[in-house]
């Protein structure tokens, strides 16, 4: 497909832009292409409005945008364009654009229960092995109903071992390891999980002290889970403490900080752990006898399958991860993608290397860097140029937007404003003191427009330590300042470039 956004073209405009616009300290420069009147007075009109909703939004740190017609390609208006900053969770529309082409849309991953051995009269005489395949949103429920079909296959008991093989992916820890070891949207990655690998911990204050329980809990089903652990301690602080026995995750909490009761999610370590765990008591349930679950990785195992589970297609999947931003559902697409294009990584940096090259040589993403697929690292810098033509290309054919979320424009107090006549769909990003939003504006006309606009104050947030991470003073403050400023920014460019 030929795109009227060319790299060339954007680059000279910006030369020649910066170099008319030296005097006007902070203002975004002009637009890159002449804009035919009536839209270029308007524009000229209203440039200096931008720098001051700029100043007015006092916002410290960088900040950086574009914004370009989708029909024509043509470059309204930029700030700081080729200004490469941590994008957050933006980078999700890349993972997404990454995956789908490398998969198609109608992909679904597999989840197997295959059998190495003999089947007779209910024995299996070998090894059952639960096979990941890289889902990303196997849950308990569907656990359950693969338990169900194992006795439905005729499986009463297994005499060989329980494998559970989760090596088609490489073992991550922790998405990102900066982040407090709590935190549930940083989980461990693999080539299996399960309830996007976290486990809830609850808790309810009772006469003689608390009654504590970590479940794997889906909308059907909760069953207990050995393979996490929580203990009570009498400190103050930390909340929460986090060691590994084996496969076993332990946990601390400080009882202080309990109330009279409450839940959360936590993350896990073990996902292949956390699977057998699961599964073996789902299976007892059944009336089917299973060892212990054994985790192996490697070369994928063969055998006879027995149980087959099959995801959601790609696109409805992706689609909930533009809506919810789930974390390990961008690692885990954007990993597979990456095996199934030969990349062999062995970690989120280097799949996020093989990414950000694909995207260099698909949508012309030259100056973005990715240490990973869901943009929790801020190593990853994206600028809002690269992403201003991505989204145009692919604008082009409506690939995206109708996958992303509707965004609802702000007034000055922060406050949503229904039934806005601006209609935006975006991928937000947020990390703390760093704001992304990356989309699609159309105007009550019917003109599109693709948009990027990132900030942050790098500085504040290299200063950070990792037990603050959670919520550190005065991050609230700033991203609520950067996003009344995005809705500011949107509005503008609704009115001047109709």
């Amino acid at each position: 497909m030929t795109s009227h956004f060319h790299r060339r073209s954007f680059l000279l405009g910006l030369g020649a832009t910066a170099l008319a616009s030296r005097g006007l300290a902070g203002a975004p420069s002009a637009s890159l292409h002449p804009v035919a009147r009536p839209a270029s007075v308007r524009a000229a009109a209203t440039s200096a409005g931008a720098a001051d909703l700029i100043a007015k939004a006092r916002l410290t740190g960088t900040l950086s945008y574009a914004v370009a017609d989708v029909k024509s390609g043509k470059v309204h208006e930029t700030h700081n364009p080729t200004l490469a900053q941590p994008p957050a969770s933006v980078i999700k529309t890349i993972t997404a654009l990454y995956a789908l082409e490398t998969f198609g849309g109608s992909h679904r991953f597999r989840t197997d229960i295959i059998a190495r051995g003999t089947l007779r009269n209910g024995i299996l005489d070998g090894d059952l092995i639960v096979l990941g395949g890289g889902d990303p949103t196997l849950d308990t429920d569907a656990l359950a109903d693969m338990a169900a079909d194992l006795k439905q296959a005729g499986v009463n008991e297994v005499r060989g071992k329980f494998i559970v093989h989760d090596g088609l992916l490489p073992f991550v820890h922790s998405i990102d390891k900066n982040q407090p070891d709590h935190l549930g949207y940083s989980p461990a990655v693999s080539g299996i999980a399960l309830n996007f690998n976290r486990v809830f911990f609850e808790w309810k204050r009772e006469p003689k002290g608390y009654a504590i329980t970590m479940d794997a809990r889906s909308r059907r089903v909760r069953p207990d889970v050995g393979m996490a652990r929580m203990a009570l301690s009498r400190r103050a602080a930390p909340v929460y403490t986090y060691s590994q026995r084996g496969e076993v995750d332990e946990w601390t909490v400080a009882q202080g900080a309990l109330g009279k009761g409450g839940g959360r999610w936590l993350p896990v370590r073990n996902p292949a752990a956390y699977v057998g765990d699961v599964f073996r008591t789902l299976a007892r349930s059944q009336g089917i006898v299973l060892k212990p679950a054994k985790t192996e990785r490697g070369p994928q195992p063969t055998g006879d399958v027995l149980v087959r589970h099959t995801s959601r297609p790609l696109q409805n999947i992706i689609q909930g991860m533009l809506k919810y931003s789930n974390n390990l559902t961008a690692e885990m697409v954007g990993l597979s993608a990456s095996v199934a294009r030969g990349a062999d990584p062995r970690d989120l940096r280097q799949s996020g290397t093989a990414m950000a090259q694909w995207a260099a040589s698909a949508l012309g993403m030259r100056q973005s860097r990715f240490v990973d697929h869901s943009g929790l690292g801020d190593a990853s810098r994206m600028s809002p140029a690269d992403l201003v033509q991505a989204l145009v290309k692919v604008g082009q054919r409506d690939l995206l937007r109708p996958l992303l979320k509707p965004w609802a424009l702000r007034d000055k107090k922060g406050r949503t404003v229904k039934n806005h006549p601006v209609k935006v769909a975006a991928k937000t990003g947020t990390l703390h003191f760093v704001s992304g939003l990356g989309g699609y504006l159309t105007t009550p006309d019917g003109r599109e427009m693709a948009f990027a606009i990132f900030a942050a104050n790098l500085d504040i947030r290299a200063g950070l330590k990792k037990q603050e991470r959670e919520r550190p003073p005065g991050a609230r403050t700033w991203n609520g300042r950067a996003k009344i400023l995005q809705a500011q920014l949107l509005e503008r460019w609704a009115e001047v470039y109709r």
